[in-house]
């Protein structure tokens, strides 16, 4: 097994271009012989953390053993994606496998004929389609074909003080009504009622305010490519977490770990972060541990007193809904593709649990289980042990009832741009945050809600037409 790690730097304003000139070259599939003992393939992995691809490296060792198959490891930052993926797709050279990437890398892969579909569904299929998540698999398709194999989740949560809310008498927020009755309540000079991003240019106050109103049936772009933020139900979403911000807050700029920080400490009785906290908040992380008053004799009570809501309603929107992310396992277009499927089979069913014990907490399953035990994977996730300093399974510090949200939030998932087809703005739209500077503009009294939105939605326009 080989480790590398690119640093090509192609500027991302050619990567289409680039992608087009290779695509005649990439689409034909590849294809390999039945008997793969002996044969070589590529790995790319976004995975780059030191621990987290030491422990891949070892999952892919005893594949290799298994196997016959050698495989080369490739490590390439997410931020850097892009410009690998062009250089690659231009000089013929794409990796075999490309594993923990993103809907809207899937969506870039799709969208030039990079993915292998026939091999991705024959991974599927092998492995029993009713095994996995439906919204899963839904996310990665486009049309009937399947992109990419989706291998875990985490997700963007609403987490609350119980002990708060129990001695106040509220019910879970899980609307935006509850969460301003709750916030009013519990809002003193001693606890804010309510703490979040709002720091511009910031993809963590996109993520924010995305989880907000999807609830509310806010939705950035049609299918059709009719950009939609500047839409009631987003004006709404604005104003709704403009008036969070602005009466039930603290002062200042809040980032990601200013929100964090601000919980751990105690001093807010809700907050909006994604499932990676969850081993901080049990004081597993020396670099990020509770600081609040009662965690000094018990450095797990936050944990031990606080519930999550994985989804929100808002007043327009139909039904609850939370932002989140899918990664996802696929075959390209180049690939060796019968060592390859061997490869994505095996990471999803031997190698899975092992895969999901990198990280449990931003590691969801998918795939629950198999055919003969429809929930091996997800009552296995419960047991393995999560953190860095110190490591103890989740299911030692949270309720059952908060396991089973996490497991069961992907059902509600839901992500700007992906279901329409718009995974190419999605992106782009990263690059600038327009969404991010209109809730910093709201949140800061800069701007009222429908002007922030409208100048969100020109400037997302432009990102747009600059795709065409």
């Amino acid at each position: 097994m080989k480790i590398g790690i690119p640093q090509r730097r192609l500027a991302a304003s050619t990567m289409l271009a680039a992608i087009s000139v290779a695509t005649l070259a990439a689409c034909s599939g590849g294809g390999g012989e039945a008997d793969t003992e002996g044969q070589s393939i590529t790995v790319q992995t976004s995975d780059t953390l030191p621990d987290r691809l030491a422990a891949f490296e070892e999952i892919v060792a005893a594949f290799e053993s298994e196997s016959g198959i050698q495989v080369e490891v490739v490590g390439v930052e997410e931020d850097q994606f892009n410009q690998v993926l062009t250089s690659g797709a231009a000089a013929g050279e794409l990796p075999d496998v490309i594993g923990s990437i993103g809907l809207t890398q899937v969506r870039t892969l799709g969208a030039n004929d990079l993915a292998n579909t026939q091999a991705v569904q024959e991974v599927v299929d092998a492995l029993g389609e009713d095994t996995f998540s439906p919204r899963a698999l839904e996310l990665n398709r486009d049309g009937d074909e399947l992109l990419a194999v989706p291998s875990e989740s985490w997700a963007q949560l609403l987490y609350y003080r119980t002990d708060l809310f129990e001695e106040a008498g509220l019910a879970a927020p899980e609307t935006y009504e509850d969460m301003l009755a709750a916030a009013e309540a519990l809002d003193s000079p001693d606890i804010a009622g309510f703490v979040g991003a709002t720091a511009p240019g910031d993809a963590f106050t996109q993520q924010t305010i995305e989880h907000v109103a999807l609830g509310n049936g806010c939705e950035m772009v049609s299918e059709e490519g009719e950009i939609l933020f500047d839409s009631p139900e987003c004006v709404a979403a604005l104003e709704f977490y403009g008036n969070l911000i602005g009466n039930y807050s603290v002062s200042g700029a809040q980032d990601v770990d200013t929100v964090r920080a601000n919980y751990f400490a105690g001093e807010a009785a809700m907050f909006i972060w994604s499932t990676f906290v969850l081993d901080e908040m049990a004081g597993l992380r020396d670099d990020a541990l509770p600081t609040c008053p009662e965690c000094a004799d018990n450095p797990a009570f936050l944990a031990e007193n606080t519930g999550v809501v994985p989804a929100i309603l808002g007043p327009d929107g139909g039904e609850p809904a939370q932002f989140g992310q899918i990664t996802n396992w696929t075959i390209t277009a180049e690939a060796n593709a019968e060592a390859s499927k061997q490869f994505v089979e095996y990471m999803m069913s031997d190698g899975y649990v092992d895969y999901l014990a990198i990280a449990p907490e931003g590691k969801v399953p998918v795939r629950f289980g198999t055919a003969d035990s429809p929930t091996e994977y997800s009552d296995a996730w419960q047991t393995l042990p999560a953190g860095v300093d110190r490591k103890e399974p989740l299911e030692n510090f949270y309720s059952g009832e908060v396991l089973e949200a996490l497991q069961t939030g992907v059902d509600d998932l839901r992500l700007w741009g992906i279901p329409q087809g718009q995974g190419d703005l999605a992106g782009a739209a990263l690059g600038e945050l327009p969404i991010a500077d209109a809730v910093a503009e709201v949140t800061s009294g800069g701007a009222d809600p429908e002007a922030a939105a409208r100048q969100a939605a020109e400037t997302l326009q432009s990102i747009q037409d600059s795709l065409q």
